[in-house]
């Protein structure tokens, strides 16, 4: 993280951090590259060190320093999906016979990398209750290299104690990788608590507006993301300009549009923990959440993510998805409006027959911005 911006507070960094004026005409809003290559001054006389968009944008760079800057790391990257960011991440750190902590709850594409492509080139992995110490740490062996974290966990909700889990991976001379998705730099900061690497999907919080697909990586230490960066140009899954300027200007309402979604999401759980076809509310703000106290701990608060579960098993969660009007059926997270789905089917099909199966009655719900009262209304009639 550039020095100029790290004695300041969040908020302001997500305006400002990567987001020099123009030295051209002085607008205050970084331009949109939209270029493939780039004049160079004589051969190897490059301006500003850009040859090519693969290797270097101006536009990705900006959003590059801005990430960095909100997660107290040392370097950002940015992909064209989360999953781009998390297979460059892995093609770089791991080589065949390798060994992989993963948890027991997780996205269930992230899964699919895992189990359908990364074990085909002789990469193994083990599964663990990342929210159990002792199972994280029965879980390592003498080949693994990484110990992979989701906190809260998607899509049950878990919560995972990052400083825990690193003094874990430093004792096993291993790297933690935290997927900061669902709460954003906003309210976590894995870094600062010992992760080596944050994941996000930048279509999710960071966006925020459901109009972008991005990933990016953000690492504590230089040198590792020297050797990222490295992968990242010979891998070719970069951020667009386009793209890389949609996200810049989603982060600068982060702060604001969080405590939204943290507010509203606050005042659903509690609503569903009082309905009578509601059977189990899956959000850690709750007090008897098991990862409570450690969310309140690590988080700044809860998030917008909801997981529930309802009497009447699949059929009954399906109905209760479908019913939904203001709550919009669809899969992903983290925009502004509201998103219902059912796991089972959608997000975490690919898991089916897995550890990380989740149950067939479970909702899964993505608190948006709008007002908590409609909201509510929205999931009493879908609830019947």
């Amino acid at each position: 993280m550039s020095d100029q911006h790290s004695h300041q507070s969040f908020e302001t960094r997500a305006i400002h951090a990567g987001n020099t004026a123009d030295p051209l005409t002085g607008a205050v809003v970084p331009p949109i590259y939209q270029v493939s290559t780039y004049k160079q001054d004589g051969v190897g006389g490059l301006r500003g060190g850009y040859e090519y968009s693969r290797s270097a944008n101006p536009t990705r760079t900006a959003l590059e320093e801005n990430l960095a800057a909100l997660e107290g790391g040392r370097r950002g990257l940015a992909f064209a999906s989360g999953l781009a960011a998390e297979d460059c991440l892995l093609r770089t750190l791991l080589s065949p016979g390798d060994h992989v902590v993963i948890p027991n709850d997780a996205y269930g594409g992230t899964f699919r990398l895992f189990a359908k492509v990364v074990q085909r080139w002789g990469v193994d992995f083990s599964v663990a209750n990342t929210s159990d110490i002792e199972s994280v740490r029965g879980a390592v062996n003498d080949r693994t290299k990484l110990i992979w974290v989701e906190t809260p966990s998607n899509p049950l909700l878990g919560i995972t104690d990052i400083e825990a889990v690193a003094g874990v991976a430093r004792q096993a001379g291993v790297k933690l990788v935290v997927d900061n998705t669902f709460a954003s730099p906003y309210l976590q900061q894995p870094l600062a608590l010992g992760a080596d690497v944050v994941v996000h999907s930048l279509t999710k919080y960071m966006g925020g507006h459901s109009d972008v697909v991005g990933g990016a990586l953000v690492t504590a230490d230089e040198a590792l993301g020297e050797e990222l960066a490295y992968h990242q140009n010979a891998m070719g899954a970069v951020a667009g300009p386009f793209d890389s300027w949609i996200v810049l200007r989603g982060i600068k309402t982060l702060a604001v549009r969080m405590d939204r979604h943290s507010e509203n999401a606050t005042k659903i759980a509690e609503m569903l923990t009082q309905h009578p076809k509601v059977t189990q509310v899956l959000y850690p703000g709750l007090p008897e959440h098991p990862g409570h106290e450690i969310a309140a701990k690590q988080m700044r608060s809860f998030g917008g993510m909801i997981s529930f579960r309802v009497q009447g098993g699949e059929d009954a969660a399906v109905e209760v998805c479908n019913r939904a009007r203001l709550f919009t059926l669809g899969e992903s997270l983290g925009g502004v409006e509201s998103l219902i789905e059912h796991p089972g089917r959608m997000t975490h099909a690919s898991v089916a027959g897995s550890a990380l199966e989740v149950p067939a009655d479970l909702v899964r719900i993505s608190v948006g911005i709008e007002n908590v009262d409609d909201l509510l209304a929205d999931l009493r009639q879908a609830l019947g």
